[in-house]
């Protein structure tokens, strides 16, 4: 099977195969037109770029619909959403620095690129904004925040005895890499992301392995990380790579016996009170969960999965979902890079964070208590002005409510 473009989104075998019905609560009929165009032209492989290649204009419409553009499960609701109060708090004119330059919140939030953006601090919401034409209950797409939810399910399973350490093979749950670079990886190799088998992330080259097979899963992704060679030896250098999330993914799937989607819903997102649907992108309709990519949730539930990690992975109620140490693991720096735990983004001072291309986040600061979620549609995958103005506008957010700052 050929993987042409990146990410799991770019799964365009499948999109023929899947029957797509257009939601009839599109916000103006300009969208509910360009969602139709992006869902013939992917359907009939006039748009084989796939969704990275999208302009801005087609990504703010495909990001929030990703359940009409391709296969996704469905993670079902709280019956009782756990409550968000509001305590507003007037952050307008809090300033931040850019290459030099002193910004304000409130131009930060008006930027084009910016689609929401939630402040929650110990369990109040403080901020919350939507870009005009978005509600708080609009889903958009997280992509790789994906990651450190996955992470969190190999916690659960950890903990429900699936899963009996991070220091197992990976190949004791996927025999068919046996005598391939992956025989004396871990678990904890595969978190850290440093498997030492080569792997090239480059986004914007259709040749590279994440453009190939960084939407693959089950049986596909198993056959191209087996011909992959080894560079280095497990646990000495980290390198970025879809194609591992998502074997992480065949890995919890692999141990629990069932789908990611169904152990999500019953192990976090109903019992700590999600108070939205979200889905999960499917590999194929009816096949498994891409593991490094692509819940799309509301902005309450992105805040909502920070705080079930800032808690430890402890529910409402009391109920331990994560083992005791498994948040304090996840956030100490990994030999390979100091920067990153498993699958999540260490950005020093004891604040971690989900990271999504083109601006998806979930912030976290444990001294504070503070979660900052953001949907975003910035202008590259990485490394746009964007992103430069989010990092530093959260930081600023960060210090300013642990009085670093006035």
């Amino acid at each position: 099977m050929s993987f042409r473009t990146p990410m799991a989104l770019m799964l365009l075998a499948v999109l023929s195969a899947c029957t797509v019905s257009m939601k009839v609560d599109i916000d103006s009929s300009a969208d509910a037109a360009l969602l139709g165009k992006l869902q013939e032209g992917m359907a009939n492989g006039s748009r084989v770029e796939g969704v990275l290649f999208f302009s801005q204009e087609e990504r703010r419409v495909a990001f929030r619909n990703i359940d009409k553009l391709m296969p996704v499960r469905t993670v079902h609701a709280a019956d009782k959403p756990l409550a968000l109060p509001r305590s507003l708090r007037d952050l307008n004119d809090l300033t931040y620095e850019v290459n030099g330059e002193i910004y304000t919140l409130s131009s930060f939030l008006a930027r084009p690129e910016q689609i929401g953006f939630l402040v929650v601090q110990n369990g109040n919401i403080l901020l919350e904004h939507y870009a005009p034409g978005i509600s708080d209950e609009d889903v958009w797409v997280s992509f790789s925040v994906t990651k450190s939810v996955t992470s969190m399910l190999i916690g659960a399973a950890i903990h429900d005895g699936y899963i009996r350490s991070v220091d197992e093979p990976v190949v004791d749950y996927l025999p068919r890499l046996r005598g391939t670079g992956y025989e004396h990886t871990s678990i904890r190799n595969v978190l850290n992301m440093a498997s030492g088998v080569r792997w090239n992330e480059d986004y914007e080259d259709r040749q590279s392995d994440v453009a190939r097979a960084g939407g693959a899963n089950g049986v596909s992704l198993v056959s191209y990380l087996a011909k992959l060679p080894t560079e280095h030896e497990p646990g000495v250098k980290f390198n970025y790579n879809t194609g591992e999330t998502n074997l992480a993914g065949e890995i919890l799937r692999a141990a629990i016996g069932n789908n990611a989607s169904e152990y999500l819903q019953s192990r976090i997102w109903r019992p700590f009170g999600m108070e939205s649907d979200a889905n999960w992108l499917l590999g194929e309709p009816g096949g498994g969960e891409t593991g490094g990519c692509c819940i799309s949730a509301t902005l309450r539930d992105y805040a909502r999965i920070g705080m079930f990690a800032l808690s430890g992975g402890v529910l409402p109620d009391g109920t331990r979902v994560l083992p005791e140490d498994w948040m304090a693991d996840s956030v100490t720096p990994s030999a390979g890079y100091e920067g990153y735990g498993y699958l999540w983004w260490l950005l020093g001072e004891g604040s971690y964070s989900a990271l999504g291309i083109f601006g998806q986040q979930i912030f976290i600061d444990p001294e504070s208590g503070l979660v900052i979620a953001a949907h975003s549609n910035a202008q590259r995958a990485s490394g746009s002005p964007y992103h430069y103005h989010l990092r530093a506008a959260t930081l600023a957010i960060r210090d300013y409510l642990r009085g670093d700052r006035m």
